[in-house]
């Protein structure tokens, strides 16, 4: 295997290799990153860059961790070159880019598995199968709910951080695309709306507290081929961090599912590793990936959707208290717990609600 992008989040990627080693399960042979790499085993080798790795090591797993922008020449690269490779989220900054992806993915014949990890959770996938034989009565409505924190340092930490597009290239970083992603694609997965034909309609408010080009506090609405009501509720401005949630809404109960901790309603469940999938589905192409390419076309619809939004509106100083300094500067939306809740609750956008700021 090979990891690309050994920083920040790839860390824990190299930590997941580095486990399958001590197991026998495979084998960490080099590692590309443009900022070099430090305490790896002296048997692992170093490159700046994925193609420098290729033309000097033979790779069958090829895990990227990068800029979003870079995702798809790096995968396509990685493809062509014939490994396997398992791609962070979001997979591509537009629709025409992961329909290059996919053409790449059919082309080559190699598997390409998103990570999209509360995709693989048992919690996930119980409460999807919950939806699908109706145990929750009929369904009303699908939300999703991100009361994050994130500091200036999270959009000081890279260029790319925070921005629409950079050198005229398309990133689409921002709260619903980006950091709460997982919560879109649980919401579409939930609702057995994953596939790019699946979704008939979105609707979008994007907004901003920070001095950034993406959105920090958004409402997407995505209404699914299935005539499901999905709405997306997010920010990076709230009072304290807490726990995302996506909350099924039926006629005769609702169920919440906190996909980070893999919960329903508070019971707790498993979790499968997206990269003992991927080995499991190379000896063995019966056994499915839980996240390929192709089950992110739903996501990616709402990827497009947000590329092609007008730019984030800025929310007026009056509705923004900031706190800290330096790095750990922040603001806070006063309320903004609320207002998520009533659009979670409403499955209404923030302007449709008097939201303050709107």
């Amino acid at each position: 295997m090979a990891v690309v992008g050994i920083h920040g989040h790839g860390a824990s990627h190299v930590r997941n290799v580095t486990r399958l080693a001590a197991a026998g399960r495979a084998e960490l042979a080099a590692v590309a990153d443009p900022q070099g790499g430090a305490g790896l085993p002296e048997d692992v080798a170093v490159f700046s860059g994925l193609d420098e790795l290729l033309a000097a090591t033979a790779v069958d797993v090829v895990v990227i961790c990068t800029p979003i922008q870079t995702h798809v020449p790096l995968a396509e690269l990685a493809m062509r070159a014939g490994a396997d490779v398992l791609l962070e989220k979001p997979p591509t900054a537009s629709l025409a880019e992961f329909e290059q992806l996919t053409a790449v993915v059919e082309e080559t014949g190699r598997a390409c598995q998103v990570g999209f990890q509360a995709q693989a959770s048992e919690a996930t996938l119980k409460l999807a199968a919950m939806v699908a034989e109706g145990q929750l009565g009929e369904l009303r409505g699908i939300s999703a709910t991100g009361k994050w924190v994130r500091k200036a340092q999270y959009f000081q930490r890279a260029r790319w951080s925070g921005r629409r597009r950079l050198d005229g290239v398309d990133v689409v970083d921002g709260a619903v695309t980006n950091p709460l992603a997982h919560a879109t694609a649980a919401a579409l997965l939930l609702d057995g709306s994953t596939g790019v034909d699946d979704v008939r309609s979105i609707e979008t408010e994007l907004y901003r507290a920070n001095p950034i080009e993406s959105d920090d506090t958004s409402a997407v609405r995505i209404t699914t081929a299935r005539g499901t009501t999905i709405l997306i509720a997010v920010t990076l401005c709230a009072t304290e961090h807490r726990e995302a949630s996506v909350i099924v809404h039926g006629s005769e109960r609702r169920a919440v599912l906190s996909y980070q901790s893999d919960l329903i309603d508070g019971t707790k469940y498993g979790r499968a590793d997206l990269l003992e999938n991927l080995l499991a589905h190379r000896a063995d192409p019966a056994v499915p990936l839980y996240v390929p390419l192709s089950a992110t076309g739903g996501f990616t619809r709402v990827v497009e959707a947000v590329r092609t939004a007008p730019d984030p509106r800025v929310i007026r100083p009056d509705h923004v208290h900031w706190e800290g300094d330096g790095p750990d500067r922040r603001p806070i939306i006063p309320d903004i717990e609320h207002w998520i809740d009533r659009a979670s609750d409403e499955l209404a956008l923030f302007s449709e609600i008097g939201a303050p700021w709107t």
